[in-house]
């Protein structure tokens, strides 16, 4: 997979264990900067929510696509458990995209 194709499921936060954004992108660079200055979503804007916290990269568009739909009907404590297994400190992972 080439480096500046990120197909992606991820999830922003405004604050460790804050509100929650689940999303999918075929580019997550750009989508997390759009985010980033308030142009991503209303909820997003509407709520700070800028912290990438947890990603995940797919071969497809349709793979990441899925994974999101799938995540989406997560109960919360199981997104917590994933973020907080990967990245314990609810870091902004975003400038490990660069």
């Amino acid at each position: 997979m080439s480096r500046d194709i990120q197909r992606a499921v991820y999830l922003l936060c405004n604050q460790p264990h804050g509100r929650l954004y689940c999303g999918y992108t075929a580019d997550l660079a750009r989508r997390v900067a759009e985010h980033r200055t308030g142009s991503g979503s209303r909820y997003t804007r509407r709520f700070g929510i800028r912290r990438l916290v947890w990603y995940e990269f797919f071969d497809t568009l349709a793979e990441a696509q899925h994974a999101e739909w799938l995540m989406k009907r997560w109960r919360r404590a199981w997104k917590d458990e994933l973020i907080a297994e990967a990245n314990p400190e609810w870091r902004d992972l975003y400038e490990e995209l660069a």
